[in-house]
This record gives C-alpha cells, structure tokens and sequence, in this order.
C-alpha cells in the first residue's frame, strides 16, 4: 500500500500536468517528485505517468488510481479531523469517579485551582463528570473504562492499574464532648477500639478498609472489628450520626476540621495505631498517565499543598 504522501504528489501532477507544477504544489523539488513517482511505480508495479513535451500525463491507469487515491485521501482527512476531535475531547473534558474523602473535601478545591490555572494561561479549562462513591466502585469503573481517572483511600495500590500517590490524609477517632472517652487525656487503645461499635461506612469504603488493615497490624490477622452501631454509605452521613450521639466512628480529618476546631466533636487518641494514609489516582494503561485531561489534572494535583 504506497503511503498518503506518494499518493498526493500523484495527485499533484494530475492536477498540474507536470513534475515542477506538482513539486511547486506540494513544497518539493522537481527531481524529488521524478524520484517519488518512480518509486511509486516501483511499489505499485503500475506504470502512472509518462513525460511529454508539454510535462507529465497521467496513463490509463493512472488515472484510475489518481481517483482511487483521491477518494482515500478524502476519507484519510476525515479520520485526522476526527482524531484531532478526540483528542481535543480527552483534553478538555474527563469522567472521573472518586472516593468519597477525596469528591467532597478535595477535588472541588483542586478543580476551581486547575481552571483558574487554564484562564490565566487562555486554554480550555477540563471538564470534569464526577462521581463520587466509595474506593471498592471507583476500582471497577477504571477497570471496566467507565471512569478515565479515579481516586482511592485504600491501604494499598489495587492491581491491575497504575497508580500515584497524589495526597495524604490522617483518619481521627473522634467522639461527641459528653462521650466518656472525651475526658480521657490518653485515649484507647487499639483492643478497645476494635471491640466497640463504631458508627462507620459501609463494606467497600475505603476509609474502612484502611482502618481494619490498621487494626490487623497491631492486634494480629484474626483481628475483627466489632458489629457497626451503624453502617452509612456517605462520610457526611457518619459526621452527622455522630454528632447526633450515634457513638464513636474513624473518619477523615479533612470532614471534620471545623467540628474539632469549634468543639462540636473530640478527637480521641488511639495508642499504637497509625492512621495516616495515602490518597491514590488510579488509571489503566501505561505507567504514565494518558496524555491530555488526565495527565493535566494529575500534574496540576502535584503542584497543590499535600493536605496530610
């Protein structure tokens, strides 16, 4: 199959009738176009052209693949239009599903940032869709390509996708003022805390999975978590049962700065346990985020203060 360019310099001189009109055409010299012709014939096995006195004419079959040549170059202008449409899209508009912690009390700060950043610069801003859900959904949406770009609080990087760490975050134990262990300087213990219901989110959250590998570290493999006093599906809806008396739960600093701040919620301490944690984007594909959107959002993230 000869390449585009072959095929538009043979158009070129059916449209001039000579080698020097055609090279003037398409930018070349005379010589280089004789030079791309034969090799053309010699490709096609076709013999195209033939040098009269007036210049150059098309032979009989040139002529029929001078046309089939410009019906291909037509269509080959309609996939470079495309594409560039695709790319374009990828660039300015992104779907991504995200954890909980990092749609409600990250992404709308870092999505005001990047497109302030693009109007000082006088480029397209990203456009983001947005879902927001728990770690376990956002793995599945990358995976099966429903999401471009996602983010995750588990305790580890899921397989079978790239993965950056792009913040940290810091999970507290916090407590309603009249609970009975907001008067305790010391706090509890891990033991303690794994025996008594927590009001927490549900199964597949990555804030709860990140606490029950945290448990297992210190108290051992058969560790078990005792029975939720209660399972809510949004960290705002455990923020809210807590501060309604529903009982201890672990959830992220970021949800709850002004409660501790303003003393609505105790921060109880929890000896031993590390509940610092990695905030992850996850994508599929190469170990460099794709080009476009995503690899704009993930750099414009990198500049950002580091939250934890």
């Amino acid at each position: 199959m000869p390449e585009l360019a072959s095929l538009e310099i043979l158009l070129a001189v059916a449209r001039t009738g000579s080698l020097s009109a055609a090279g003037r055409d398409v930018g070349l010299t005379q010589q280089a176009v004789s030079a791309r012709m034969a090799s053309l014939e010699a490709q096609t096995g076709v013999r195209l052209a033939v040098r009269t006195t007036r210049g150059a004419e098309l032979t009989p079959a040139g002529v029929v693949v001078a046309q089939w040549a410009d019906r291909l170059l037509g269509v080959a202008q309609e996939v470079d239009a495309g594409l560039a449409s695709l790319r374009e899209d990828t660039r300015s508009r992104i779907r991504v599903s995200a954890s909980l912690t990092v749609a409600e009390q990250l992404l709308p700060s870092w999505l005001v940032s990047v497109q302030a950043d693009a109007r000082r610069r006088g480029v397209t801003p990203i456009q983001v869709v947005l879902e927001a859900t728990n770690s376990e959904h956002v793995i599945a949406q990358v995976s099966a390509g429903h999401a471009d770009l996602g983010f995750i609080e588990g305790p580890k990087s899921p397989p079978g996708l790239r993965s950056r760490v792009v913040a940290h975050d810091e999970l507290v134990l916090v407590v309603p003022p009249e609970h009975r262990w907001a008067r305790r300087p010391a706090g509890v213990d891990a033991a303690e805390l794994c025996e008594t219901p927590l009001v927490t989110r549900e199964v597949g959250s990555g804030t709860r999975e990140f606490l029950d590998a945290a448990l297992r570290r210190v108290l051992g493999a058969a560790a078990r978590p005792a029975p939720a006093a209660l399972e809510l599906s949004t960290t705002a809806a455990v923020r809210a049962a807590v501060l309604a008396g529903a009982g201890p739960a672990v959830i992220s600093r970021l949800a709850v700065t002004d409660d501790l701040r303003a003393g609505r919620l105790r921060h109880v301490p929890v000896a031993g346990l590390a509940l610092r944690r990695d905030l992850r984007a996850v994508w599929t594909g190469g170990r460099v985020p794709p080009a476009g959107g995503v690899r704009d959002l993930l750099a414009h993230i990198g500049t950002r203060p580091d939250p934890g």
